[in-house]
């Protein structure tokens, strides 16, 4: 891709889940004040907007230095072979070139890789102001999957509408804990995939439309 004569500009701040508003959502690292707090719905853009958001901030992905780029990936998907590999493999051409290398990435993973993506997911949790039996039955819900299945429990609500989040998440669990080891293996890889994949259009998007300086792992990069 073409880049302006502009410096290259760092990736932006952790994206804050644009598109996927409500309660609760999936999150990585700790969740602060049991994120994941009902927002509104963000208004929607026209595609020459998007296009423009994704192109700029592609070039600009494109463009940050490996030591840069790495960390910011590793937001996406918290596996350090996943988030090398698609750094290697810059510049990408487009935005569905990126997103194709990052299901391919994720198809190659082993099981230890995948332990170690999940290693940096957070459970989705309720706003601190939800009723304490909706609490109480969300975390009951992720107990007995963690029981079970030895890990946090992931899920990618994308076009899920958020009024509908919860009772997802909690249906979502009851029915996961019916599956044998490596049918939840393959599904929650699966769903591992998807959240990678809302992650980066929320990554490219933010360094389209934004200038610096961002933030990597809490320290500002121009």
């Amino acid at each position: 891709m073409s880049r302006s004569s502009e410096p290259p500009a760092g990736p932006p701040k952790q994206p804050q889940q644009a598109g996927r508003a409500g309660v609760p959502v999936q999150t990585r690292g700790p969740a602060p004040h049991e994120a994941g707090a009902e927002t509104s719905v963000p208004q929607p853009v026209s595609a020459s907007t998007c296009g423009n958001a994704y192109s700029s901030g592609l070039g600009r992905f494109n463009a940050w230095p490996r030591d840069t780029a790495e960390p910011a990936l590793l937001e996406c998907f918290g596996s350090h072979r996943w988030a090398l590999r698609l750094a290697a493999h810059r510049p990408y051409p487009d935005l569905g070139a990126l997103l194709a290398a990052s299901d391919e990435a994720g198809y190659d993973l082993s099981p230890v890789d995948i332990a170690e993506a999940l290693a940096a997911e957070c459970a989705p949790c309720l706003h601190h102001d939800a009723p304490r039996a909706a609490h109480l039955a969300l975390r009951a819900a992720h107990a007995a999957y963690e029981s079970r299945f030895g890990h946090v429990f992931v899920i990618c609500l994308d076009g899920v509408p958020p009024s509908q989040h919860v009772d997802q998440v909690l249906v979502a669990i009851r029915t996961r804990l019916a599956h044998d080891a490596d049918e939840e293996r393959a599904l929650t890889a699966e769903e591992m995939r998807r959240l990678a994949r809302g992650r980066i259009i929320d990554l490219v998007t933010e360094a389209g439309s934004s200038q610096g300086p961002f933030l990597v792992a809490g320290q500002p990069v121009r």
